[in-house]
């Protein structure tokens, strides 16, 4: 009877070492992606907090990044990038969906992309952006 006893015991203590094993590897694979992490092309994502829209000068997340947040930012209105600028990558983190014109006027006759905002990456816009709108929905 004490052989049985000892049996059980020595059992949970490897299940248990299986269920922490099984609990580190699911919290390593629900944990969060670093800012930078790779996207989907192997291309390392830019760092853009949450509630931001991010404009980078250059492809792939390169160069100093101009940020644009909710609270500075009118709603709806054409926001064109300072005279002599343009973005090449970008990442909308608003909630809310911004549209990227090649025009500093935000004119349709060029072109523009409409992305959405619940955290989207785009490591090489079509075209330089030049504005932007923020969309109310």
């Amino acid at each position: 009877m004490y052989t049985k006893h000892t049996r059980a015991a020595a059992a949970p203590t490897a299940a248990a070492a299986v269920l922490i094993a099984l609990l580190g590897l699911l919290v390593t694979l629900v944990a969060p992606a670093a800012p930078a992490a790779a996207g989907p092309s192997g291309t390392a994502l830019g760092a853009c907090g949450p509630g931001r829209l991010c404009l980078w000068p250059k492809p792939d997340f390169k160069g100093r990044a101009q940020t644009h947040e909710l609270a500075t930012t009118d709603i709806d209105s054409c926001v064109a990038l300072p005279p002599g600028t343009s973005a090449q990558s970008l990442a909308n983190r608003t909630g809310r969906p911004v549209t990227t014109y090649q025009s500093a006027e935000c004119a349709e006759a060029g072109e523009f992309e409409t992305y959405p905002g619940r955290g989207t990456w785009v490591p090489q816009t079509p075209y330089e952006v030049r504005a932007f709108k923020i969309w109310e929905r």
